[in-house]
């Protein structure tokens, strides 16, 4: 006899949802991304999708919130690794090197650069600003760091996650003439 199946309840359900969304939206953007196929991966209907979300954009925006807050988790865990006294540069670079862990969770790269593309929805663009920026101003926070190297440090991190994302940089790298020179100082080896 089969063991009863244990309903999940409506927050986990909706977990669920988001979860399978956020992988969606990370493989395919989000005007390739069909709510069926969402429904797919999270073992519910589509008509159930949309009650949940009201729509693919809401749900589209909540992924990237989601993302967001997964990179503001990770950041805020590289500075508390560091006691009171350390530098600004020495905060910097705790945030830099837990860029290893985005390479680990491609998915929260490949769905900040699917938020950008979209950003011309007015809503989906709206928050996507406003979690960037909210970002940008976490990374000062956390380090002391002035503007100009709050602006390096993001300009850094755009660019590795470009290169993350064309699968030149990462444990699945593929070698590039250029890569290296362009790499040199940026990661470790």
């Amino acid at each position: 006899m089969a063991a009863p199946r244990t309903r999940l309840t409506a927050g986990e359900r909706s977990e669920q949802v988001l979860t399978a969304a956020v992988a969606a939206f990370a493989e395919s953007g989000y005007a390739a991304t069909k709510t069926d196929e969402i429904a797919r991966l999270a073992g519910v209907s589509q008509p159930y999708v949309i009650r949940l979300f009201g729509s693919k954009q809401q749900l589209f925006v909540e992924s990237v919130q989601r993302a967001c807050d997964r990179i503001e988790e990770i950041f805020r865990a590289a500075a508390d690794e560091l006691g009171p006294g350390a530098s600004p540069e020495e905060r910097m670079e705790s945030l830099g090197a837990a860029f290893d862990v985005f390479l680990t969770e491609r998915e929260l790269l490949m769905l900040m650069l699917h938020g950008f593309a979209a950003s011309g929805d007015p809503i989906i663009g709206n928050r996507t600003r406003e979690r960037f920026g909210r970002i940008y101003r976490l990374v000062r926070e956390l380090t002391g760091a002035s503007a100009e190297q709050g602006r390096d440090f993001m300009a850094k991190g755009m660019l590795l996650t470009v290169l993350a994302a064309m699968q030149v940089l990462g444990p699945d790298a593929l070698a590039c003439d250029w890569s290296a020179e362009l790499l040199e100082g940026l990661v470790d080896e």
